[in-house]
């Protein structure tokens, strides 16, 4: 969540052909009904797993395991992910070979072409999924990439689809609103986006029309009221206290968010997000691994830089790749008092601490990035004064973060550890740093990642729209020998280049000459938010949407990862399959197909810059045609932005 300009940006009232349907129907061919038989169950099921020792939402101790959980350092996959990606990869054939099959590059059999290879791990492509921050506008419009990339939407895999493309990846990142995204999808047992927007009877599983400032709602009446949604809340934050554990606003917002997010009672306290790793079709490999991103900052400060040290969630482990931290904690006991890497032999292990709201919410603790950029805002200036006291009250007591304590890396990695002698890790908003995108666990260089489809809601422009900012972030990044610890990652332009030459505003491909980069590093699939038929541009601070809007933002961000189901180009589906296969094409010295040729002529960002400032504010046209504006879902900003400070007041004052 990086712009805070809190522009005005109504969004379209769109009249869904069905209140079922993402995409209009297209024919069904052979190949559709192949891969639609290979599209799982697509009920949207409580988790399984609310597997917390406390019952609720506090940590609780449990005895520890024979073989006693130990901090490991970062020189290897775990041997988890390592034995997982074995079930994985062998997973993906099935469902990547249809998906490469109805790509339809001319003059290509990709059948054979898979079959050739599968029995050859290192030949095979392997895809990696990002979705960036940016609240709810990023939840929205990466449901909508994710709603068309999965082979169980409604008509995703028919001609001009892209469904599929879900089930052939390896790995799904997110961090802030994309967090909310990815967590909330594989919290629900791998829901899919079009059951999570249906929803079932009684559940507010996203249900945004209430904000989780007011509390969730079923069949237009409101559960509980404001004040017993806040006690609720309260009690359960309370017992995390009551059990010894420091709190900050962070449990608050994450136990708010889960309303929303988690479908079950009071937003499943109890549920954990490395209890993942303990679902069958997780265990099976039979469907992608997640992670979250957030960043680390130093004891003391405020600002986080773009040398901050990076920390990934997966269902495995909590950890930094980084110099700095070097090291990983197995998530399931991330509440036990580790010290010098072991937890020692007098003490307990503890259980609960990784509660799944809480995870979420630390991905997108966005409180100090308020605070930074409150001056720099529209906001009214009254607001503006209430806002500074309680955003600044909240950071001289640290409690804009995320308290992870005690810290799992306590006297670990002494020389470089910025947190070794901290009793607690704090975590914030894994957007803070510039990197909006969530690429920093696919790019390591342990999990061989051939391509990327970074799909950015960033609000970089004065309307909230995405001009490269987070793609200019990494790059810089990989540039710093500091840092960097092997990762490469392709040169991209400046900002006034990606919207001088339109990148903001279509997809493009960087990194497509392997031979041209500094080091082993994917192809990056950038997909940026852009209206094609609604204004997605919604503010960051907005946390209400009704479901007109929400479904609206939802089937632009199909429209944005289909270029309006291939009516903008109907070779797009085949350029998408050509940037899947490059990296493999090289390795088994495969002629590269002539649509393919063409594909990267087309798409791949040739070197060429346009550096001159930007004249104007940023305002890009519909692509696909305006959907019809209706006054009554329009959203008042002030009113609910009056909301906003009204609750955040409140909250605070449970602290």
């Amino acid at each position: 969540m990086k712009s805070l300009a809190l522009v005005s940006a109504s969004i379209a009232s769109f009249a869904l052909c069905s209140a079922k349907t993402i995409v209009l129907p297209r024919d069904a061919s052979p190949q559709v009904l192949a891969a639609e038989a290979l599209a799982g169950p697509m009920a949207a099921v409580k988790r399984a797993l609310p597997n917390s020792p406390s019952g609720g939402y506090a940590p609780k101790q449990v005895d520890c395991p024979t073989n006693r959980p130990t901090i490991r350092e970062a020189t290897s996959l775990s041997p988890n992910e390592t034995a997982w990606l074995e079930l994985r990869r062998n997973y993906t054939l099935d469902p990547m070979t249809s998906w490469l099959s109805r790509m339809n590059i001319s003059n290509f059999d990709a059948t054979s072409y898979m079959n050739s290879i599968r029995n050859n791990v290192s030949a095979l492509p392997n895809i990696g999924l990002a979705v960036s921050g940016g609240g709810y506008r990023a939840l929205m419009n990466g449901a909508g990439f994710l709603a068309a990339a999965d082979n169980r939407t409604d008509n995703a895999t028919n001609r001009g689809q892209i469904g599929g493309l879900l089930q052939s990846a390896t790995y799904v990142a997110g961090l802030s609103g994309g967090g909310w995204l990815v967590g909330s999808i594989f919290t629900n047992n791998f829901s899919s986006v079009q059951d999570l927007r249906d929803g079932s009877k009684g559940s507010s599983v996203w249900q945004f029309g209430n904000s989780i400032f007011e509390g969730p709602a079923s069949d237009g009446i409101q559960i509980l009221s404001t004040a017993n949604y806040f006690s609720t809340i309260q009690d359960e934050v309370a017992s995390k206290e009551d059990n010894g554990y420091n709190t900050s606003i962070t449990d608050y917002w994450g136990r708010a968010l889960s309303y929303q997010l988690v479908n079950a009672t009071n937003g499943g306290p109890s549920y954990t997000f490395s209890s993942i790793a303990l679902e069958p079709n997780f265990q099976s490999g039979s469907i992608p691994m997640p992670f979250l991103v957030s960043d680390g900052r130093a004891p003391g400060t405020s600002i986080v830089s773009l040398n901050s040290t990076v920390y990934e969630f997966s269902p495995f482990e909590l950890g930094s790749w980084d110099p700095t931290t070097y090291a990983f904690a197995p998530l399931q006991y991330v509440g036990s008092n580790f010290s010098a890497g072991v937890v020692p032999s007098d003490g307990s292990c503890v259980e609960g601490f990784d509660q799944a709201g809480f995870v979420m919410g630390t991905s997108s603790t966005l409180f100090n990035q308020f605070l930074l950029q409150i001056n720099t805002t529209a906001i009214p200036q009254t607001l503006r004064d209430i806002f500074t006291r309680l955003l600044t009250d909240l950071g001289e007591d640290s409690n804009d973060i995320a308290q992870w304590q005690p810290n799992p890396f306590y006297r670990y990695n002494n020389v470089t550890n910025r947190n070794a002698e901290s009793q607690q890790l704090t975590l914030v908003d894994g957007g803070e740093d510039g990197q909006n995108i969530p690429l920093y666990p696919l790019l390591q260089p342990m999990r061989n990642v051939d391509v990327i489809f970074a799909v950015d809601s960033s609000a970089d422009t004065t309307y909230n729209w995405p001009n490269g900012t987070s793609l200019v972030a990494t790059y810089q990044r990989s540039l710093n020998n500091t840092i960097e610890n092997g990762t490469a990652f392709p040169s991209i332009p400046d900002q006034n280049t990606f919207v001088n030459l339109g990148l903001n505003n279509r997809p493009t491909f960087f990194g497509c000459n392997a031979s041209n980069l500094t080091g082993p590093a994917p192809l990056v699939i950038y997909l940026p938010n852009a209206p094609y038929i609604a204004l997605s541009n919604v503010s960051t601070f907005d946390p209400e949407y009704n479901d007109t809007q929400r479904n609206a933002i939802i089937r632009n961000g199909y429209e944005v990862a289909t270029l309006a189901n291939g009516t903008l180009d109907a070779q797009w589906p085949a350029c998408m399959a050509c940037a899947v296969l490059s990296r493999s094409f090289d390795r088994t010295g495969t002629t590269v197909p002539d649509e393919c040729t063409q594909c990267f002529n087309r798409y791949c960002w040739n070197g060429t810059v346009a550096s001159t400032p930007v004249e104007g504010n940023y305002t890009p046209a519909f692509k696909a045609g305006e959907a019809k504006l209706s006054a009554a879902s329009s959203v008042s900003r002030t009113v609910t932005l009056s909301v906003f400070v009204s609750a955040m007041a409140a909250a605070v004052l449970m602290l």
